[in-house]
């Protein structure tokens, strides 16, 4: 067993439209533990530092105007290889191609509106932690 943490964000689309219950219900069902949880409206220095990796991408500001569009709701998850299981219950990036059962698959309206975001690696995680928590944020384990 490999113990891992992710972070997961609920983009503004999905606070927008309420979903933030059901996307910590899927996770908690699932048996993930919730570490750190808070809802955040990011600054644009804050976005950009977020999704450094894809600066100079054709999409990179669209991206930075959606995440700083309205409040986002991070948390950290932690469990038996959480950064695969979370990314398996998340679903394709583009929702319109998502699998139904997952949570891109019953929700997201688009590849930008797809309510959720999650680490894909251990390095992206230690690197997105950084710009959103700090580790005596996360609580430990109960």
């Amino acid at each position: 067993m490999a113990v891992q943490r992710t972070l997961v964000l609920v983009k503004p689309d999905g606070v927008r439209r309420g979903l933030i219950g059901e996307v910590i219900r899927r996770f908690e069902r699932k048996g993930l533990k919730i570490r750190a949880l808070k809802m955040v409206w990011l600054s644009r220095e804050k976005a950009e530092e977020f999704y450094s990796v894809h600066r100079g991408k054709h999409f990179f500001n669209d991206l930075i105007e959606f995440i700083t569009s309205g409040p986002i709701v991070a948390m950290v998850l932690e469990g038996d290889e959480a950064i695969n299981v979370v990314r398996l219950m998340i679903g394709a990036t583009d929702g319109r191609k998502a699998q139904p059962g997952t949570i891109r698959g019953d929700f997201a309206l688009s590849i930008q509106d797809n309510v959720v975001h999650a680490s894909d690696s251990e390095e992206s995680f230690e690197r997105e932690f950084k710009v959103l928590f700090t580790e005596d944020e996360v609580v430990p384990p109960y």
